[in-house]
């Protein structure tokens, strides 16, 4: 598999070239062209060894979450017997950030709306974030990948990455992804209820630990918040 990602870092988009056999899964609505010798199938992202209860809770979240109009957790797998291309691009405007994951690698745990696509026995499980994600207000879910293959993601604005050791804080709206081997705290910004609903701050992330830390430079909710106003009629 050959692949380049393009009209970056704005407005990037990810062009694959398979291989005959090989295969790519991607977020559902993602694809922009592929070549007629590639079939697509679709399937939900729930794990690819996911039980019956988990298959049934993961149908409910996909269908919660689109009438919500978030992503549908619904993937597409492009193949073919022949090889060719397919073109994937993300639905906000930024940056599309690969990582090759390895079987030894700590799993990345990803917001469910910054997994574009993966490739190779790369599997996603659907994680409940508890509690402290539905405070959050940026999902109750992600999705956990594991193994090994190419990674995707996606991002409002640019990805910076960072090399956490010890602690970190980091606004919950620009969290894209992060290494399981990092414990994390979601708490208010500051001190008292002054600070959690004046400051414009809101809730934030702690992280702990060693590993990797992905952010975003934009935040999707911000971008609701400013037009909101603008779309009342």
């Amino acid at each position: 598999m050959r692949h380049s990602i393009e009209h970056g870092p704005a407005f990037a988009w990810l062009r694959i070239q398979l291989e005959p056999g090989e295969s790519i899964e991607a977020e559902a609505g993602a694809m922009v062209t592929r070549d007629p010798a590639l079939e697509m199938s679709t399937r939900l992202n729930a794990g690819r060894a996911a039980g019956f209860f988990r298959k049934v809770i993961a149908l409910f979240v996909a269908i919660l979450r689109k009438l919500l109009g978030g992503e549908t957790l619904f993937i597409n797998e492009f193949s073919g017997p022949q090889g060719g291309e397919v073109v994937i691009a993300p639905s906000l405007s930024g940056q599309i950030m690969h990582r090759q994951m390895r079987a030894k690698d700590p799993s990345v745990m990803v917001q469910a709306g910054s997994y574009l696509a993966s490739t190779g026995t790369l599997d996603a499980k659907l994680r409940f974030a508890g509690l402290q994600g539905l405070l959050s207000g940026e999902g109750a879910f992600y999705l956990e990948c594991q193994g090994e293959g190419d990674l995707f993601l996606n991002a409002y604005g640019g990805i910076i990455e960072i090399d956490v050791e010890g602690e970190y804080i980091v606004d919950t709206g620009h969290i894209v992804a992060f290494d399981t081997s990092l414990n994390y705290d979601i708490r208010a910004a500051g001190d008292g209820l002054k600070s959690l609903f004046l400051s414009g701050e809101g809730l934030v992330c702690h992280f702990s630990g060693r590993g990797k830390l992905y952010i975003q430079s934009r935040n999707v909710g911000a971008l609701v918040g400013f037009l909101r106003p603008h779309l009342r009629g």
